[in-house]
Parts: structure tokens; sequence; C-alpha cells
């Protein structure tokens, strides 16, 4: 068998990014409408940092307007609480995302359902995550849904009766990514630490996503021949004799290549598309509160 075709996710995510932008100009042309973002950074964590300093590159980058709240370390609840209340007023923010992990003193459950559901582009909220397990329509986790766009891209817009698993049960990743393939009528099923010959279950998966935080633990002869590997795990490999450490995915993706039909690499894969569908999600918003039809780019 050829080897797996590697699912360029910079590519993709680019390209969403480009279609993001379009979709923006014409809500401006036609609407006097520009779509913004508001985010929230609580400390200095450094990989935080660096990932709100990348959402609002893109975000200006797509013609929208970018809010950037950097709050202190030592801020309280009830402070964080009253600048949510704030943004959920604020007609020029469609959509507020509060970065994660938040400090010990503050509940991230309580700031998260603060968020107007209408402006959670994040679609952590108890509603959406409703919404979505019911097949109703809403605002969908980032990661999940570029996962279901770039499975569509290589096995097209029919996943009718594909056997999928998911492995791992998070409410950021793995239950509504098992949510959105039920949507799409896959058999699912979700797999997770107890699951039992979780290698037999692996095998007969025509589309597998994997989210679980070990490092390279699905080997590929877990993998089906043909399958779609979707790997959205992030690992850092011990660094070797000369101190140089790389990362790598929740699949042994040089093995599962030469099996799979299609694979995503880490890095390079998934992690591309989260801000991209972030900004999708965003004009989504926009266009929801102001009862306007998304445009098709």
């Amino acid at each position: 068998m050829a080897e797996a075709k590697i699912i360029d996710g910079k590519a993709f995510a680019e390209e969403l990014r480009n279609r993001v932008a379009d979709q923006v100009r014409e809500l401006k042309e036609n609407n006097n409408l520009t779509p913004g973002l508001a985010v929230v950074l609580v400390g200095e964590d450094p990989a935080s940092e660096i990932y709100v300093r990348n959402k609002n590159k893109m975000t200006t980058e797509a013609g929208m307007k970018s809010f950037e709240h950097r709050l202190p370390a030592d801020t309280t609840q009830k402070q964080l609480l009253t600048l949510v209340e704030g943004l959920n007023s604020d007609p020029e923010v469609h959509g507020i995302l509060v970065q994660l992990p938040l400090p010990d003193q503050i509940d991230e459950q309580a700031v998260l359902a603060k968020i107007d559901p209408t402006k959670d582009v994040d679609g952590f909220h108890v509603y959406n995550a409703g919404r979505l397990a019911t097949g109703s329509d809403g605002l969908v986790p980032c990661t999940p849904l570029g996962c279901i766009m770039m499975i569509k891209d290589q096995l097209g817009e029919n996943l009718s009766g594909k056997q999928a698993l998911v492995i791992g049960r998070s409410n950021i990743v793995g239950k509504p990514m098992a949510a959105l393939l039920l949507k799409e009528h896959c058999t699912v099923t979700i797999a997770h630490s107890r699951t039992q010959d979780l290698a037999s279950e692996a095998r007969r998966a025509d589309i597998l996503v994997v989210a679980v935080g070990r490092a390279q633990m699905v080997k590929g002869d877990w993998i089906k021949e043909g399958a779609v590997v979707i790997d959205v795990g992030m690992n850092r490999l011990t660094p070797n004799e000369e101190g140089k450490s790389k990362l790598c995915g929740d699949v042994d993706f040089e093995a599962a290549k030469e099996v799979a039909g299609a694979i995503t690499p880490v890095p390079g894969g998934v992690g591309p598309m989260t801000i991209a569908c972030l900004l999708q999600n965003t004009v989504t918003a926009a266009c929801a509160q102001n009862d306007i039809e998304v445009p098709e780019v």
C-alpha cells in the first residue's frame, strides 16, 4: 500500500483564514458590520502569551476588530466576571474568549458560564455543548470543528455510515468531536483509559481521532488500512543526548503513515486549524447576533 497522504494543517488553515477574510470584507461592504473578537488573558503563562499574540495578529489580518484584555495574575474572580459582563453588553464585541488555564483563585466553570452563549466562540458554554449534543446548530469548539473540516476534505461531505473512533473523552475535544461525527451519521465509539482492548477498537475505525495526551500511544498496527487519522495530541519527548527535544502526537506517526490513507502530522496538523476556526466562529457569531446569513465564499 502507498504511504499515507500527509494532511497539511498549515495550508488548510491559511485557506480557511483567507475565506474568513473574504466573509469579513463582504459583511463590511453589504451590512456595515465588522466582527469583533475580545480575548482575555489573566497572568503571564508563556504558552498562553504566544497563543494570544497569534490570535490578535490573525484577527486583525482577517479585517476584524481585536480587543485584548491582559489582567494580572492576582485578579479576583469578581473582577474577571465584571469584565466578562461588560464584554457581553458591548455591541462591538461579537466573540469572547477567556484564555485557559486561569489562576487557582478563579473558578473556570463560573467564568465560562458567565459568557453570553451567543458570544461563546470557544464553544465551551453548557448551552452550546447542549445544542451540539442534541444535533442543533450552535458555536462549536474550535479544535473539533477543524478536525471535522479536515476529515471531510479527505473523505468528502458524506460521512454517513463510516466507523469512527474517538480516543479521549474531554469536554474540549473528545465529547464534541464525537457529537460532530454523530451529526454526520457516522457510527461513533468513544474510547478512553479504561477501554478494554483499545487496539482492536482502533482497527475497526475508518476515522480515528486521538486526543489523550500520551506520546505515541497509538501504534501503527492499531490503524485500519486506508483510515483517516487525526492526531490532536501535542507532547514533548525526553531530550536526547544533545539536550534537544521534539514535539510528537499521540500517534506513532512514522509507523502509522505506512498504513493510514491520510494522517495529520505533529506539529503542523490540527494545531493551526484552531485559531482559523476561532475566526470562523467569530464571523458566525457576528452574523447570528445581527440576523444575517453567514456569507458563503
